[in-house]
């Protein structure tokens, strides 16, 4: 058969914020965002980012200009999803949990041109801006890279003094101010180009700012929508911060399917029930500590849920006790794992129907399990890191879990060295340790590179370990995860040291020096040293052993303390 002409009409550059032109369009009087007594349509959705693109575009924000913000997930972090990226800029969404060193060095390395900033964290925006500053200052030498200073645009969902507002610009009046016909949006040429720039740090010198495709974007949407088998018009709670991989890309996700989004400004228990039991939501992601928020949360704050919400959890494996509990009250999970390089999740527990004659133990066991490669992934497998031999199917052998396809990131930003060392024979590299059984599931045994998983936070040890070090009475310092009821996972802190010194010490010197969700939540002092191998390497899977004793037992100590506390009260009645 004779090849066809290429024609013009075959390609369109691959983009999700075509998925809010079309949402506009099919969808246009259903209603896009929820928040608080405040109700949009898609119609005034399209038009409020395209009114945003303008105003960027006028303010000479141009093509892969970085635009960041700080915000919780409110209707402005959603629009700025579509209307950065519809100006031609890169979104830079910021961890709103970070310290202010963390949030400066962001700025910093990412170039930023303007820095929308929520009123809930003008402090924080505050300090992060001084100490860009003062970097500024001490950038005296010419050889030094020049530090800029964003142009700072506050957003205000409630009457703020003046006086009180971070930055010459307001959020809403920028809207006002943005003429579509005078800067129409940015067609996208290639779509390799940058959409998003998100950090899985920041907590160093040299944080690492992973470059997300619009191509990408794309396709790791559509994978997820189809892999949790997202119908139309779904009803989605925003429980996962947009910050963490912009949603798992649900921000443009929701677009596509001409859902309604439910924005909250602070994941509680009280508030989650309310949403769901007002809205009849559907959909929600989160972190494995949230179902812990639902499980905890008092009489008064429940409600009873309208229909079955499909929860789709990442991060540390929920225990399997804890999947059974939730699904009782009317949730259904599917767990997922990715990373901030895979543009969020690319495994994914796909059920099968054969599972729902196993008993329910049984089936949370599978659930905990991370999968699968989502659709739109090329590959996943377990490899040997050093031969990139696949390793046997029995569900024991071990090696690094490896992906392969577009949806994972373009590379690491400024960081050519970095990029290379992750990307090795056509594979991206995770760092994380593995399995694979026998009906080809992938399951996480260990973290190669000694991440904690902490409420949804990934958390370097060897950045935890470098700020105990920097206390002057530690000798040697290994930090590993530490089990927790209610974060799934948080650091715990193996020191030798000289002299004498408490554990309040050691934990307000992390406080100083670290984002508060990296502090240890437990110091453990060994008189003899760290544990070591011939090498003098220290081994972790030693100190492991001991921190889930130590779990285990603060666990029983408090059940002990509770039944005391129980007994007394019954004794007064």
């Amino acid at each position: 058969m004779d090849m066809l002409p290429k024609c013009d009409a075959n390609y369109v550059p691959l983009s999700p914020i075509t998925f809010l032109q079309r949402a506009a369009s099919v969808y246009a009087d259903r209603t896009s965002v929820i928040y608080g007594n405040a109700r949009y349509t898609w119609k005034h959705t399209y038009n409020r980012c395209r009114r945003l693109a303008s105003a960027l575009r006028s303010l000479n924000i141009s093509k892969n200009d970085v635009v960041s913000v700080l915000a919780p997930n409110i209707p402005a972090m959603y629009e700025m999803h579509f209307a950065v990226p519809m100006a031609g800029a890169v979104l830079n969404t910021i961890n709103t949990r970070l310290d202010a060193r963390s949030v400066a060095t962001i700025l910093r390395h990412s170039e930023a041109k303007a820095f929308f900033v929520d009123h809930q964290f003008i402090p924080l925006a505050r300090d992060a801006l001084k100490q860009l500053v003062s970097d500024s200052c001490d950038s005296h030498n010419a050889a030094e890279e020049a530090v800029s200073i964003p142009l700072v645009v506050a957003i205000d969902d409630q009457d703020v003094p003046t006086g009180a507002r971070l930055g010459e610009l307001e959020y809403e009046q920028l809207i006002s101010l943005g003429d579509p016909r005078r800067h129409a949006p940015v067609e996208v040429e290639d779509e390799w180009d940058p959409i998003a720039l998100n950090y899985t740090s920041g907590t160093t010198s040299a944080p690492k700012g992973v470059v997300y495709s619009h191509r990408g974007a794309f396709l790791s949407t559509l994978s997820l929508l189809l892999q949790w088998e997202v119908g139309a018009g779904p009803v989605y709670l925003w429980t996962l911060p947009m910050f963490h991989c912009n949603g798992w890309t649900f921000t443009w996700g929701v677009a596509a399917r001409g859902g309604t989004n439910v924005c909250i400004r602070a994941t509680k228990a009280a508030e989650m029930y309310r949403a769901i039991s007002d809205h009849s939501v559907t959909h929600m992601c989160c972190a494995p500590t949230v179902f812990s928020m639902i499980l905890e949360a008092a009489p008064n704050e429940r409600r009873p849920l309208p229909n079955t919400v499909h929860v789709l959890t990442g991060g540390a494996p929920p225990p399997p006790a804890v999947v059974e509990r939730i699904e009782r009250l009317g949730f259904h999970v599917t767990h997922a794992y990715g990373l901030t390089e895979a543009t969020g999740p690319a495994l994914v527990c796909e059920w099968q129907d054969q599972w729902d004659a196993l008993d329910s133990g049984a089936r949370a066991r599978l659930k905990a399990r991370q999968g699968v490669s989502v659709v739109t992934l090329a590959d996943a497998d377990v490899v040997d890191p050093e031969t990139l031999a696949r390793v046997a199917r029995d569900g024991r052998a071990l090696g690094e879990i490896v992906l392969r396809g577009s949806s994972i990131m373009k590379g690491y930003y400024k960081d050519a060295e970095a990029t290379a060392k992750t990307f090795r024979g056509g594979w991206f590299f995770t760092g994380d340790v593995g399995v694979v059984h026998e009906d080809g599931y992938i399951e996480i045994k260990d973290r190669s590179k000694d991440v904690i998983i902490s409420g949804g936070e990934n958390i370097s040890s060897v950045e935890v370990e470098a700020v105990l070090y920097g206390h002057p009475k530690v000798v040697e310092a290994a930090v590993v995860a530490m089990p927790h009821k209610h974060w799934g996972e948080t650091p715990c802190a193996f020191l030798a040291v000289k002299g004498e010194v408490k554990e309040e010490e050691i934990i307000r010197h992390c406080r100083k020096n670290m984002a508060k969700f990296m502090v240890p939540k437990k110091v453990v002092f060994l008189e003899e040293g760290l544990p070591k191998t011939s090498t003098g390497k220290v081994q972790k899977f030693q100190l492991r052993v001991i921190a889930k004793s130590i779990a285990r037992k603060e666990e029983e100590e408090e059940e002990k303390r509770m039944q005391r506390e129980q007994v007394v009260a019954m004794s007064r009645l």
